[in-house]
């Protein structure tokens, strides 16, 4: 039985890998076989969050790449930092999950903030040494965020922010939050971000959600009683909330698809392995086409999501509009990473579905990728709106 397998796709080249991206992309490689593959099983099985091998991780510069070196980032295109993605979902979904999220946490201060926010607080939150969250969701507000309800009302030198927010990855393991709230009229345009630290009174997370995967990144609702955050900790102009939300769904969605890719190609590894070393009627599965068809096609979809997801990310970092290339990677590589690790279960047979191997897990895992970022039905929507 197989234990890991190595990635069979192939190393990147293209403008975007320049010898520095390169290493660093080999250092992600040895860093997630040597530190989050001997772990994933105990803490998904104990839904324990990971946060010293994140600390390892920001320290080795991962929580900031695609931001500025002159604030502690790294630099790097949008393409380099998902194929980094891609590369810990391989080994870890909740890992890389958390640097998403993590990543996704600085985007409105990065975008939008003043020189002195940026200089005062991004150091800290590039260099890993904060750990971020957007609270966006609310119960009757998901894709819609014009429904959004929490609200921020002005007293002196602050906000007093009232509401609940709902699937906030990161509750309560967060050190600051980004809040989508209203601070004006219904709509859009009455929309701000506030950053407000993890210790502001009124600021509760509650008990993490049962999830069926991903189990090691906790989610819950942040519930803001009479939260007081103070007005220079708003980010951007008031009103300008929905600007800084869109930009942070295209990005989002590049980084769910790039957690698909990771995740796909994962389970059509372990299958291939599988495969290679199961013996049936005297010679190895795969050599018999219901299984080698079955992988093919795996394989086919794999490489097209990738493609996609690379096609979307080079628009991005080519400063082209990229909102429809986005829903359409995060669209097909989240359904591939459906199909495909459910066919890893298919071809693992009785085993595929036992805890022994981590296939089920996949499964779990990649049905996650569907519902978060938008739902799949969202980003039809998307698609269909920007023809």
């Amino acid at each position: 039985m197989p234990t890991s397998a190595p990635s069979r796709h192939p190393q990147p080249t293209g403008p975007a890998w320049t010898e520095e991206a390169l290493d660093l992309l080999k250092l992600v490689r040895q860093l997630a076989t040597a530190e989050l593959a001997p772990r994933v099983d105990q803490f998904e099985s104990e839904a324990t969050f990971p946060r010293e091998l994140l600390n390892t991780l920001g320290r080795a510069g991962l929580l900031g790449l695609p931001y500025p070196q002159q604030y502690g980032g790294g630099g790097q295109p949008y393409e380099v930092y998902l194929t980094v993605l891609e590369t810990l979902a391989q080994h870890w979904l909740g890992v890389a999950q958390s640097v998403n999220i993590h990543v996704l946490s600085c985007y409105g201060l990065a975008a939008f903030g003043s020189e002195e926010q940026r200089a005062a607080w991004l150091p800290d939150m590039l260099g890993g040494e904060l750990l971020g969250a957007n609270c966006i969701s609310e119960a009757e507000a998901g894709s819609d965020i014009s429904a959004l309800r929490t609200t921020a009302t002005p007293h002196e030198d602050r906000y007093v922010v009232n509401g609940v927010k709902s699937w906030v990855s990161h509750a309560g393991v967060a050190d600051y939050y980004n809040v989508f709230c209203r601070t004006g009229s219904d709509g859009v345009r009455g929309l701000s971000l506030l950053l407000a630290p993890a210790d502001t009174p009124g600021l509760r997370p509650q008990a993490p959600e049962r999830k069926m995967g991903v189990r090691s990144s906790p989610t819950a609702q942040i519930v803001f009683d009479g939260a007081e955050i103070t007005q220079d900790r708003r980010i951007g102009r008031p009103g300008k909330g929905f600007l800084i939300a869109t930009g942070l769904f295209d990005r989002g969605r590049l980084g769910i698809a790039a957690c698909a890719v990771g995740l796909a190609q994962a389970a059509l590894d372990y299958a291939v392995a599988y495969a290679k070393t199961r013996q049936q009627f005297g010679k190895p599965i795969i050599s018999f086409q219901g299984i080698g068809f079955l992988l093919a096609d795996m394989a086919t979809q794999v490489s097209a999501a990738r493609t996609l997801l690379l096609d979307a990310a080079r628009r991005l970092d080519a400063g082209q509009h990229s909102s429809a290339a986005a829903a359409k990677a995060k669209l097909f590589a989240t359904d591939t990473a459906m199909r495909v690790t459910t066919d890893a279960v298919q071809v693992l047979g009785g085993y595929g579905y036992v805890t022994d191997h981590p296939t089920e897990r996949w499964m779990r895992e990649a049905k996650l990728l569907q519902l978060i970022e938008g739902t799949n039905q969202i980003q039809r929507l998307v698609i269909s709106s920007s023809l």
